[in-house]
């Protein structure tokens, strides 16, 4: 049963996917949202809006703050748990070695 389940949610997902790639924009299209105007504006506006010569830290500094937040946070809290995760593993082995 559990199979079976398991299956029909791979295939519902498999549908989900395939499905979507057909709407997706033909490469190169000019409708595609890699050419709509905000990267037209990042490009000819950045220097000015931001007074960084460097173009990709300005977007990524200043136009992208939050999304860099997040995903700083996101690595964060991933080494976080992996720290504590492998500081309890260590943890435990040393008592184990100090009971013998």
């Amino acid at each position: 049963m559990t199979k079976i389940f398991t299956f029909l949610m791979l295939g519902g997902l498999l549908f989900v996917l395939l499905t979507s790639i057909t709407e997706l924009p033909t490469f190169g299209e000019s409708y595609a949202p890699a050419h709509n105007e905000i990267s037209n504006h990042y490009i000819e506006q950045g220097p000015e809006d931001t007074n960084s010569p460097n173009l990709i830290g300005a977007i990524i500094t200043d136009y992208r703050a939050f999304d860099t937040l997040g995903e700083a946070t996101v690595l964060f809290t991933a080494i976080a748990a992996v720290v504590a995760i492998l500081g309890v593993v260590h943890h435990k082995q040393d008592k184990g070695d100090n009971h013998e």
